[in-house]
């Protein structure tokens, strides 16, 4: 199964705070760890909401709202993908993370859609196809 893992941002993220050195490299340990593990898939930190925009959807309208976004416990602060065979390894890999940031922080682990299973009673042959070519361009088979 594949997660998404999300972790959270704070207060120093937001204000773009560096971290420091001993933390940088106990996250490239672990990084490292789920690298040999043939856990992560990919992932990275993200800039500060500051940097970010959001669009509203509202029928055909496109409302755009300029970061910093209110909200810093609601806001992602880097993310991993990962290839694991279930929830439980995925949360022992979290509980083994160094804390991602100097102060409290939290740490969000969500399962990504299997899409033939979640959307086969909607898709057409059509549509099923359409996503497999685009799954093959990915590399995502």
């Amino acid at each position: 199964m594949r997660v998404v893992v999300f972790v959270k941002a704070t207060a120093d993220s937001e204000a773009g705070a560096m971290p420091s050195l001993e933390l940088v490299e106990a996250m490239g340990r672990y990084n490292e760890l789920l690298i040999e593990a043939g856990i992560m898939k990919g992932g990275d930190g993200l800039q500060p909401s500051s940097f970010g925009k959001r669009v509203l959807f509202d029928g055909d309208s496109r409302t755009v709202t300029d970061g910093p976004f209110a909200e810093t416990k609601e806001i992602v602060a880097g993310y991993w993908l990962w290839e694991v065979k279930d929830m439980d390894e995925a949360l022992a890999w979290v509980k083994r993370c160094p804390n991602p940031m100097p102060t409290k922080s939290e740490i969000e682990i969500r399962p990504v859609i299997d899409f033939e299973e979640t959307f086969a009673p909607v898709l057409t042959p059509e549509t099923r196809a359409l996503h497999e070519s685009n799954r093959e361009k990915l590399g995502d088979q």
